[in-house]
């Protein structure tokens, strides 16, 4: 009679452990999902890194007006009217920007 009893007890106990590490909602589905957060958190924090420094570039080129000339210097390669501009033929670095390569000169 304690052999059966035993016997059920260990097989439900056998049950229980194979539901624990196998089953729905187990260790091993447990272990997937906190690797697929730990994936997404790690892209999170590099979008919210960029998106912290595209909103500091907002409030600057709001801000002031040394951010806008900057920015039509190395995008579009502007100069102001008291400076003399040589443009080098031969010389380009995309990566830059067209004033990169203008070679612009206060007089």
């Amino acid at each position: 009679m304690w052999k059966w009893v035993v016997l059920v007890l260990v097989v439900m106990l056998g049950l229980m452990q194979y539901r624990l590490w196998f089953g729905e909602g187990g260790v091993r589905e447990f272990n997937d999902i906190q690797a697929r957060a730990d994936t997404l958190e790690g892209t999170t924090d590099t979008l919210k890194a960029r998106n912290d420094r595209l909103a500091a570039e907002v409030v600057d080129l709001k801000n002031g007006l040394d951010a806008i000339e900057e920015r039509a210097r190395s995008d579009i390669g502007m100069v102001r009217q008291d400076e003399q501009f040589f443009w080098v033929p031969g010389v380009d670095d995309p990566k830059n920007g067209p004033a990169a390569s203008t070679g612009v000169v206060q007089p």
